[in-house]
């Protein structure tokens, strides 16, 4: 049992127990202690299987997510959480020469392009739906469309373009390669930008 005390100025002071020691701040472990001795206490075998449930929610809870929950429609933060994202994980596709070679490779192979770009769609929704993205129902344009997906899409494929000509890492002079190598960039500046919009939360 714990007793409220006021230090010289009035203001309340920390609890005490009753053995005149601090009393420490509740935590899960108090909780399911708690829990296990309404388990106990209840009477039918509903009431103790819906306290079995809130003890594997409150066990599901305290478990850190490597990914958070997200909870707000996408707006600017989150756009500049996807910029920096997806410059980190851009910058070594720009200067590294494997990826013109990749794009090399690639750019006279429509199923080869689909592929790459379908697989870096495939990360990047897989990483979103992690954080429950679909859930954030302010998040859809026209109630269907998923404003952070073609937010992240956008950004990367933007970044990817800008960079890659701007520091005349493609030659626009042959359109196909240089789109195959700036779709290589933009794959991986997609996993940047969804990383780095979800991982925040």
């Amino acid at each position: 049992m714990e007793r409220q005390r006021t230090d010289g100025s009035g203001s309340a002071a920390p609890p005490v127990s009753t053995d005149g020691g601090p009393e420490s701040e509740p935590d899960i472990d108090d909780v399911l202690d708690e829990l296990e001795e309404l388990e106990e206490l209840v009477d039918t075998p509903e009431e103790r299987e819906q306290v079995r449930e809130a003890m594997r929610t409150a066990r599901r809870a305290h478990t850190p997510r490597v990914i958070g929950r997200l909870r707000d429609s996408f707006d600017l933060r989150d756009a500049g959480e996807a910029v920096v994202g997806a410059f980190i994980f851009g910058i070594p596709m720009i200067v590294e020469g494997g990826t013109l070679e990749i794009g090399e490779a690639i750019a006279g192979s429509i199923p080869a392009l689909a592929v790459t770009a379908a697989f870096g769609f495939l990360v990047v929704l897989g990483i979103l739906y992690a954080a429950r993205f679909e859930e954030v129902e302010s998040d859809l344009l026209f109630g269907f469309l998923p404003r952070r997906l073609l937010g992240i899409l956008a950004i990367s494929v933007t970044m990817s373009v800008g960079l890659m000509t701007l520091w005349n890492r493609v030659d626009w002079s042959r359109p196909e390669e240089a789109f195959a190598q700036c779709l290589v960039a933009a794959v991986v500046m997609a996993v940047g930008a969804s990383l780095g919009d979800v991982l925040p939360e």
